[in-house]
């Protein structure tokens, strides 16, 4: 019986196109393979254990004979290729209407309600990555005080302001404030607030906030929730259902940080979902691979401390294919790959229809109402 469930979804880690990627410019795009092939290959041991290599060809990864995991691929029904989308659908809200109105960029009424918001001009608005935006307008920021704002050409709208600027708690009440006036009036269903430190050049995250609205459906942490399990989140996945569901939420500013999170909740939380975002990763290739490959030489740390009754999940929201010029997020499928004490090894799950499959698993191992959508593959890691 399966009492404890570890879900990590690694931010943008996507495993190839989806067959409608062309239609979102995104044709040919496989994150982890074109990562790999930047850096020379990748060093991935125990991702590779698990079985990580069925699921794509990737430089340094083998195709292990018997895996101690079970792999497979999850596609995405929802229209989009964010982290609104990739979470929700995981968790069992498929969404059927692609936003265009972002797609060229912050659209002037939602400049002017931000502006409003802060007092400020704001600078930037198209769409871009946060890496891309300090080093164009980090400087004119601190000069001037504008806002730097931008868009990851969906549904969200990005906001930078550098801690001596304004301080972190200031920046995210605005940022709240201009949510409240965007209500309602088409503008966006995220707002990220990142507040920034350091100097041209070597300028770091210091702290963030994801302000979303509501699912519209029920999700995977409803149904949890009303079958009294307990729901912890790590890192921005609480904000991303706008803390609906959830017992506690735990901020992380790095994959590092998420991770000795979780670690330290092993021995505090018998039971329920340890819902666990890491990422994103770096923007530059050779960072990012180092980060990847630092989790990696961190499962074992997990793995020695799992107990029977536990199952882990690794998978992603969407992918990032950072070998193209804009690093923003493309539309791919997500590796998936499952291990626990006493569960089955070597199964291949195959290519799932929707993420949603994922979380009908998760509530039906946890003993919940199932999910609207989405069909569970339990009985598939029940050892024979």
């Amino acid at each position: 019986m399966i009492n404890r469930v570890i879900l990590f979804v690694i931010d943008g880690v996507g495993i190839g196109s989806l067959p409608d990627a062309a239609d979102y410019g995104d044709a040919g795009a496989n994150s982890l393979a074109h990562l790999a092939d930047a850096v020379g290959g990748l060093d991935l041991p125990n991702l590779e254990a698990l079985g990580l290599g069925h699921l794509v060809q990737i430089s340094g990864v083998r195709t292990m004979a018997q895996p101690n995991g079970c792999f497979g691929r999850l596609g995405f029904a929802s229209q989009g290729k964010d982290s609104i989308a990739g979470y929700w659908e995981t968790s069992g809200v498929i969404l059927r209407a692609w936003p265009t109105r972002y797609r060229t960029g912050v659209p002037p009424d939602d400049i002017a309600a931000l502006e409003q918001a802060f007092g400020r001009k704001a600078v930037g608005a198209r769409p871009s990555s946060l890496a891309a935006m300090l080093a164009e307008y980090g400087e004119e920021h601190r000069a001037a005080g504008s806002v730097i704002v931008w868009t990851d050409g969906e549904r969200t709208c990005h906001v930078a302001v550098h801690e001596a600027v304004l301080p972190a708690a200031d920046l995210y009440q605005r940022c709240r404030d201009a949510k409240k006036a965007l209500k309602g009036s088409g503008g966006p269903i995220r707002i990220v607030a990142h507040s920034f430190a350091g100097e041209a050049g070597r300028y770091r995250a210091a702290g963030r906030t994801d302000l979303v609205s509501e699912p519209p459906g029920v999700t995977m942490p409803d149904q949890l929730n009303r079958s009294s399990q307990i729901i912890m989140g790590v890192g921005k996945v609480h904000g991303l259902f706008s803390g609906r569901g959830f017992t506690r939420s735990f901020p992380a500013a790095s994959v590092t940080g998420a991770f000795d999170e979780t670690l330290g909740m092993l021995n505090k939380v018998p039971r329920g979902l340890l819902y666990v975002s890491l990422g994103p990763l770096p923007e530059e290739a050779a960072d990012a691979a180092a980060s990847l490959q630092a989790l990696d030489r961190r499962l074992p740390d997990l793995f020695d401390r799992l107990r029977v009754g536990d199952v882990v999940f690794i998978t992603a929201d969407h992918g990032r294919d950072l070998s193209k010029p804009a690093k923003l997020p493309t539309r791919e499928y997500a590796p998936l790959l499952v291990t626990g004490p006493k569960l089955a090894q070597g199964v291949n799950l195959g290519t799932r229809a929707t993420a949603a499959d994922l979380g009908q698993t998760v509530v039906d191992a946890l003993r919940a109402e199932r999910l609207p959508v989405g069909d569970s593959f339990l009985e598939a890691l029940r050892a024979g």
